[in-house]
């Protein structure tokens, strides 16, 4: 307050002093005496109070991207390949240099060629060598959409900083995706790189367009999620009529009624149309008052996709910015300057008068298409039929002269391929890839619609997409919002919002404990509108459908076993009661019951009921069944319910005005008083079974609400075993493991390494060793080495013995059937003798060499037993 107070003071001493300097020059003060003289004195009071309503004040400082520069880059610990060209690059810099002079002097009314940008090193750079074809290892990223969706949500958008002109820079796209920042330019050629390495005829354009396009401003444009795809109308195909068929009844509404009421539908849809209409006119009028003074002018750059490759039927636009496709027709484009792939650049020599509508994308075509190198592999010129058959023609003539002008003359090759790119592979990682958006969360403004993308597991309720959707275009007022989600332990997929009518829908995925698929409800209170939808084939009783009001319960089945289709109950008001009322407590009382069935096959139709009804408080049973195939009407039948005993305790017989029945066909055993009463007493079991599963589906639907009611108060994410980052559980097992499995490696290096682990063991545990114990193990030690010693120079000398009788016995067999053995078996003998000598001579080796090294060491064992910490001291007597 002391700081504000004596700003206030200094400021009227200040304006004091100007109107003292006024009054000297004899100027005239500008401000009125009265307004002066009406303005009261700031007390200490006012003066608090100013100070505490500036510091309610709540000012929000927009964020300033930040913009990478060659500062913010260090260059250091780029490659070597990004600080400095090759020969190759050099040379490649002096033919582009060339070609812009010789286009320059050609065509002096176009602008310079976007041919050699600096990149992030300062170093100029040819723009295909930039290109650096890759073929990501992720399947989402073979096709050209999902491509062009990832480079739009994974960047920032930078506006050129001169509109007019191509960019100074063009940095690489490891450097992009690094600082996930970039103009079109840098979009697109990243962009390219990823559609040449799957596969595709991809080029980066250097041309001019709207301005909404180079300002990504979709405030024009509706929203993909928003466009309903259009459905088919199939057409019915009318029956032929038959010969005998009955003619339809007369019609005899009045058609001057008819008349009036299209007449009167016609005004409401002019009316319509007019409304409409002013109002495209009225948005029209706004778009044209805000005409672009740059028009035509605006530098823009984006990816050409050319027919032919992966099976491309049509060529096309693709605006790295936004990730849409146009057509090359599209009004957007306003002129192309040039286009480059990795192997070659083209200029574009046709005029752009009327946008890119008359292009031919021919790159074959030198009229159309100047290109800067000479390689065998440009595309070649489009031609028609005509064009080849007289070109044929003309190749039998001109074969033979050809022939003898070049002879022995050699064709100088003037072709310059173009160096490799200087880009190191392009590389995103998995965490990037899941990312995608920068710092996880993007938006996106379209007209009457706002879209906002968030990473995976950035929300703890897994929310990944929400499209807002508003009625006017300051995007004030919303109609309808809609969230879609991942990764949920309750299986939610999308949930809509309508903010008109109040209604929430919930879509879920296979895979929730109810099996619930769609919940659309105005509350979540029981007992109010609702309306579940479920998959059918995860139910035991075959429920697809029911929905719920305050005083209804309809129920849709598929599949049963009883042929049960649909079930329709009406409710009466409750019982009042004391207790808090419930479907468990104090269920609704039913008042009516109605059951319809698909037609069940093994049965006649006569007896297939189609529909019952249950009319609980007139104790009446109501029953239709099937109509035959060559019939007009159903049989019907009614019962009336009564109490099985009278007020006597007697027991009523059943009479036959308890049964009120129409039926087609009648027949003898329907009309008995037993068929009767059996078939009413087990329609009276029917119905306390059909009551029963009407409570049951009261409690479900209680159940299924409480459920999810905890599952959005919880909401709890799935992470996938594989996900070793997130999941915990999986993490601290894997630590353990490996902890336990490096524990036991250890034991059994000790155990390994432990010589006198074997004799150790024979001896009590815990006890500490005495003098004779210890030259005791020494012996038993030297004893059991003396003996492995002996024993492997036996197993040498039976294998050596082995092999010389067998080689003796082979070699007696070849004496005595010299004489009839064929070539085959003489090379055969051969061979083995070979192999056996060679056998016999290593074994003989190795003999040798045991017998020089076991005396070594015998003695190398016996000094280490002497030196052992655990033997040492007890030994020294006995060295």
């Amino acid at each position: 307050m002391e700081v504000l107070k004596e700003k206030v003071e200094e400021e009227e001493a200040a304006e004091r002093e100007a109107e003292a300097e006024r009054a000297e020059k004899g100027e005239k003060v500008t401000r009125p005496s009265e307004v002066r003289k009406e303005e009261p004195t700031m007390t200490p009071e006012m003066l608090r109070d100013l100070e505490k309503q500036l510091s309610d004040i709540e000012i929000a400082v927009p964020e300033k991207p930040a913009i990478v520069t060659k500062d913010t880059i260090d260059i250091f610990k780029l490659p070597w390949s990004y600080r400095s060209n090759t020969p190759k690059e050099e040379h490649l810099l002096q033919v582009a240099d060339n070609f812009s002079r010789q286009y320059s002097h050609l065509c002096p009314d176009r602008v310079p060629l976007f041919l050699y940008p600096l990149n992030e090193c300062e170093v100029p750079k040819f723009v295909s060598t930039t290109i650096r074809p890759t073929l990501m290892p992720y399947p989402e990223l073979y096709n050209w959409d999902s491509c062009a969706q990832f480079v739009a949500d994974f960047l920032a958008m930078e506006a050129l900083s001169e509109p007019l002109k191509p960019p100074s820079h063009l940095y690489s796209p490891t450097t992009v995706l690094k600082y996930q920042r970039g103009n079109c330019f840098d979009f697109s050629t990243l962009l390219c790189s990823m559609l040449i390495g799957a596969g595709y005829d991809a080029y980066c354009i250097n041309g001019y367009g709207s301005q909404d396009l180079c300002l990504m401003d979709l405030t024009r444009e509706l929203c993909p999620l928003t466009v309903k795809p259009k459905k088919t109308v199939q057409e019915k195909e009318v029956a032929p009529p038959k010969k005998y068929a009955v003619k339809p009844p007369r019609d005899l509404t009045s058609r001057f009624e008819q008349e009036q009421e299209m007449k009167k539908q016609k005004e409401i849809k002019a009316e319509e149309e007019k409304q409409l209409r002013e109002e495209v006119e009225r948005l029209q009028e706004a778009e044209n008052a805000n005409i672009d003074p740059l028009h035509g002018l605006r530098v823009h750059s984006w990816v050409l996709v050319l027919s032919g490759k992966r099976e491309v039927p049509e060529s096309f636009f693709i605006d790295p910015f936004t990730a849409r496709s146009y057509s090359t027709q599209d009004n957007h484009f306003l002129g192309i300057e040039s286009l480059w792939n990795h192997k070659n650049y083209w200029v574009n020599m046709q005029d752009c008068w009327n946008c890119c509508k008359d292009l031919v994308f021919d790159l074959g075509d030198p009229v159309r298409w100047e290109y800067m190198l000479l390689g065998t592999d440009k595309p070649h010129l489009s031609m028609t039929e005509e064009d080849e058959d007289g070109l044929n023609d003309d190749d039998d003539v001109l074969n033979d002269d050809d022939d003898v002008d070049n002879l022995g003359k050699e064709e100088e090759d003037k072709s310059f391929d173009m160096p490799h790119s200087w880009v190191e592979q392009i590389e995103i990682s998995p965490e990037a890839f899941e990312t995608r958006c920068p710092n996880g969360k993007k938006v996106i403004q379209y007209k009457r619609a706002k879209l906002e993308k968030w990473a995976p597991y950035l929300n703890s309720n897994g929310l990944m997409c929400r499209l807002s959707t508003y009625e006017d275009l300051e995007c004030t007022k919303i109609l309808e919002i809609k969230e879609w989600y991942k990764n949920r332990e309750d299986m939610l997929e999308l949930k809509q919002i309508n903010k008109v009518t109040g209604l929430n829908t919930d879509y879920f995925k296979p895979g929730h404990p109810q099996a619930l698929r769609v919940h659309s409800y105005m509350s979540m209170q029981p007992e109010r509108e609702r309306s579940m939808e479920f998959y059918g084939t995860a139910r035991g009783d075959g429920l697809i459908k029911r929905e719920e009001t305050t005083t209804t319960m309809t129920e849709y089945y598929q599949g049963r076993p009883d042929f049960l289709s649909h079930r329709h109950v009406i409710f009466g008001p409750r019982v009042k009661k004391f207790t808090v009322n419930s479907a468990e407590s104090n269920p609704r009382p039913m008042v009516k019951i109605t059951e319809r069935f698909f037609r069940n096959p093994a049965k006649p139709a006569d007896e297939d009921v189609e529909e019952r009804v249950f009319l609980i408080l007139e104790e009446r049973i109501q029953l239709r069944y099937h109509c035959r195939e060559d019939h007009i009407t159903a049989s019907k039948r009614e019962f009336l319910r009564r109490m099985e005993v009278d007020s006597k305790g007697n027991k009523i017989i059943m009479t036959p005005e308890m049964c009120i029945s129409f039926e087609v066909e009648p027949m003898e055993h329907t009309k008995k008083l037993l068929y009767q009463y059996e078939t009413m007493i087990q329609l009276k079991n029917e119905e306390k079974l059909s009551r029963h599963q009407v409570w049951e589906s009261e409690l479900e639907v209680l159940e299924i609400l409480k459920l999810l009611e905890e599952e959005e108060e919880a909401h709890t994410l799935k992470i996938s075993i594989y996900d070793t980052k997130r999941n915990e559980k999986s993490k601290e097992y894997r630590e353990t493991m490996e902890r336990v499995m490096h524990e036991e490696h250890l034991r059994q290096v000790e155990a390994q390494l432990d010589y006198l682990a074997p004799f150790l063991a024979q001896l009590p545990p815990g006890e500490k060793l005495t003098r004779w114990q210890a030259m005791h193990l020494k012996d038993e030690c030297l004893s059991d080495f003396k003996q492995r010693l002996i024993d492997k120079a036996n197993l040498i000398q039976a294998r050596f013995e082995k092999e010389t009788q067998e080689l003796q016995k082979k070699q007696q067999w070849y004496q005595e059937n010299q004489v009839t053995l064929t070539t085959e078996d003489e090379d055969l003998y051969l061979s083995y003798c070979s192999q056996a000598m060679f056998r016999i001579r290593i074994l003989e080796q190795r003999l040798n060499r045991h017998k020089e090294l076991a005396p070594l060491k015998y003695l190398a064992l016996e000094e280490k037993l002497y030196k052992d910490p655990r033997l040492a001291e007890l030994l020294k007597v006995f060295a």
